[in-house]
């Protein structure tokens, strides 16, 4: 498993991953180049998480104030990669696990609350900003517009970044009835704010933090 978190001293970086982005590939890209590295339970340190904690220990361990960067995917391609990637065998019998169930059944108990374990993947939103609203990041990439992030990192790096397909999803069914769609829509409105954020900025949203 790679790390999910990778801090560049040179470059002045902080790679944050947010699940089922691309990140993996990024991480395999920038094998090898990172200082430090967050693993395990810290795999996926959500942009708060990084803020509270991270942050105050690299600024007084090494006088090191990185720019924050993320990826953010369209809300509800990010769900479909969800459903996919649990539909693998390696989940079989797992309550987690989405085999021999339909997308629309996936979206709807997505939006439930309590939420079955199975669709319990939490929002993008929630994972790149504060309880304000607020993406304490200084860069956030359109998933669906990588161009604009490898353009950002190779002229930070000096060099050009090829990604290789990691943790491909299986391919399924993933239609949609448009009341369902309607419905997630609505309930992912501050997902989808941001996202549109982010494409109307060209891909790459440049923000203000700290």
């Amino acid at each position: 498993m790679w790390s999910r978190v990778q801090i560049f001293f040179k470059q002045n970086l902080a790679l944050l991953a947010v699940p089922k982005t691309g990140t993996t590939a990024l991480e395999a890209a920038l094998r090898g180049k990172a200082d430090i590295l967050f693993k395990g339970r810290r795999k996926h340190m959500s942009a708060a998480a990084f803020d509270r904690d991270c942050a105050p220990f690299l600024r007084k361990a090494y006088g090191l104030t990185p720019e924050r960067v993320a990826v953010m995917r369209d809300p509800l391609n990010h769900l479909r990669s969800w459903y996919k990637y649990r539909s693998r065998s390696a989940l079989d019998g797992s309550p987690k696990s989405t085999a021999g169930l339909d997308f629309e059944t996936f979206v709807r108990d997505a939006l439930e609350r309590p939420c079955a374990a199975h669709a319990n993947v939490g929002t993008q939103h929630k994972f790149l900003t504060l309880k304000t609203g607020q993406p304490p990041l200084h860069h956030l990439f359109a998933y669906e517009e990588m161009g604009a992030l490898l353009a950002f990192l190779q002229a930070r790096f000096g060099r050009e970044i090829v990604l290789k397909t990691a943790n491909a999803s299986p391919a399924l069914d993933t239609s949609l009835s448009r009341e369902t769609e309607a419905r997630f829509k609505a309930a992912r409105a501050p997902d989808y704010a941001l996202y549109e954020r982010i494409r109307a900025a060209g891909g790459h949203l440049q923000l203000e933090y700290g």
